[in-house]
């Protein structure tokens, strides 16, 4: 008898699964906070672009929440894209 045959489950289950989408405590330590606070904090987040959970599911989208965190900071500003009215005002001011 091997060890599959005593464990049959362990036979089902041919390689690991790492969620993209997760519950709200899961989105919560990714910020570091606590599910309270999350909870708390949600409306402020989503109002600065946050991504709101998956209305289906309720679940959120963890590469979404590392995409936000990413634009968020300044270090990405000279990536950022600007607003096309700013680029043509300060064209206009230069020539």
């Amino acid at each position: 008898m091997t060890a599959l045959d005593r464990h049959p489950i362990a036979a089902n289950v041919r390689f690991r699964v790492e969620p993209r989408d997760v519950p709200p405590q899961k989105a919560a330590r990714r910020l570091h906070l606590t599910e309270s606070d999350f909870v708390a904090k949600l409306p402020a987040l989503l109002d600065r672009g946050f991504p709101p959970p998956d209305p289906t599911t309720g679940m959120f989208d963890l590469k979404a929440i590392d995409d936000w965190m990413d634009k968020r900071h300044t270090l990405t500003t000279p990536n950022r894209v600007r607003n096309a009215k700013e680029v043509v005002r300060d064209r206009l001011a230069r020539l």
